[in-house]
């Protein structure tokens, strides 16, 4: 199976001028906890991601106001993508490689056509496939296990 095949097509995207409140906001309206951030409708061409723990992280705990505050500023870039035909194996080392929850689909011409999730993962791949998946990507890192060590 391929990703076009288990993909979310056309997902909800804002663009780097967007406020992170309006892309929270879709991220309410969407029910979904990542937003491609696109260089303008005309294109879709990716250039970001903003997530639901780049809110938290880089707007939240730092106190900055989200209707004032740009994706731009806090999106995380450059993104991690896969293409339609993808097959779900790749992308499950892809998504566990990288650490990343759902991952954009891009087309030929750079155009974000879609998104995957770990719940599409879920629902796509055969149980011990989609473990492997949630350890890897749940798995801590080096530098997030040294925080509060001295």
């Amino acid at each position: 199976m391929v990703a076009k095949e288990f993909m979310t097509r056309d997902p909800a995207c804002c663009e780097p001028d967007s406020t992170v409140q309006q892309a929270a906001q879709l991220m309410v309206d969407c029910d979904c906890g990542e937003i491609p951030v696109i260089e303008s409708e005309q294109t879709r061409r990716i250039v970001g991601v903003i997530t639901d723990r780049d809110i938290a992280c880089r707007v939240v705990a730092q106190g900055r106001d989200p209707r004032g505050t740009k994706v731009r500023e806090v999106m995380s870039s450059p993104v991690v993508t896969v293409t339609p035909e993808t097959t779900v194996e790749e992308c499950c080392r892809i998504m566990e490689q990288n650490q990343v929850r759902r991952v954009p689909v891009i087309d030929q011409s750079n155009r974000c056509c879609g998104i995957i999730s770990q719940a599409d993962i879920a629902q796509t791949a055969d149980e011990h496939e989609t473990a492997e998946v949630v350890k890897d990507v749940s798995r801590r890192t080096e530098s997030a296990s040294m925080v509060g060590t001295a």
